[in-house]
């Protein structure tokens, strides 16, 4: 099975990368960097060659080069020769929310599919961050209809998807999306209960057709992004 590298080089020697044409569920804690995953992954992609979009529900573009920039990414080269491009959702979801308020549009509610609709038809390769902001008041066999479809019309476009949830979404709804996505990757922060100190650790969950470590992978966010350190520790 064709693979795409992370950028993460413990997952790429672990996983070999991400399964070519399928969907990777991400979540996580807040602040255990769901989004640098995100843009290290898309900015790995398009050095791969592949056409990278990266669908922001919450923030602009401009806050992604930003942290970009942190990290010493030239991310507007690759949006430059078209390889890498940016779709914003941000300010569609705040209309889309004011117009909730006067009259009750429930069609919309929970409509996945328009992440997908104006994706380029060339797209490879999609990070969509996140999905979290587009689930209110649906329920779980909503969820999952939703989801499913999702996933679904990515497959059938052979599109490889890094689908990122919430914190709060994700204990909603996690053990659902599970069940649809080829893979999933949990980032947390924790205590160390030996050194007493707080940490980060990722936890490959699933990956289908992939030897995977039954670790937790010990990362740092660090000026070239996430990083796996040496060591891994055992779940239990």
């Amino acid at each position: 099975m064709e693979r795409i590298k992370t950028g993460i080089d413990g997952i790429d020697q672990f996983t070999g990368g991400l399964p070519r044409g399928k969907s990777i569920l991400l979540t996580g804690d807040a602040g255990s960097g769901k989004t640098i995953f995100g843009l290290q992954f898309a900015l790995t992609s398009s050095k791969q060659n592949l056409k990278t979009v990266y669908i922001t529900t919450e923030e602009d573009s401009d806050d992604l080069f930003t942290q970009g920039e942190t990290f010493g990414w030239d991310i507007k080269s690759f949006t430059d020769n078209g390889m890498l491009r940016f779709i914003e959702l941000a300010g569609v979801r705040a209309r889309v929310t004011e117009a909730e308020i006067s009259i009750d549009v429930g069609a919309m509610k929970g409509n996945f599919s328009k992440f997908l609709k104006d994706l380029p038809e060339d797209t490879e390769t999609v990070v969509i961050d996140n999905i979290g902001s587009y689930t209110a008041k649906l329920t779980p066999y909503e969820f999952r209809d939703r989801f499913d479809l999702m996933v679904y019309e990515l497959k059938k476009r052979n599109i490889t998807a890094l689908i990122i949830l919430d914190s709060a979404t994700s204990r909603e709804f996690n053990e659902i999306a599970l069940f649809s996505v080829y893979g999933a990757i949990k980032v947390m922060k924790r205590e160390n209960p030996y050194t007493g100190r707080r940490e980060r650790v990722m936890d490959i969950v699933k990956m289908r057709s992939t030897k995977t470590p039954t670790q937790f992978m010990t990362y740092e966010i660090n000026n070239k992004g996430i990083e796996i350190v040496s060591g891994i520790e055992n779940k239990d």
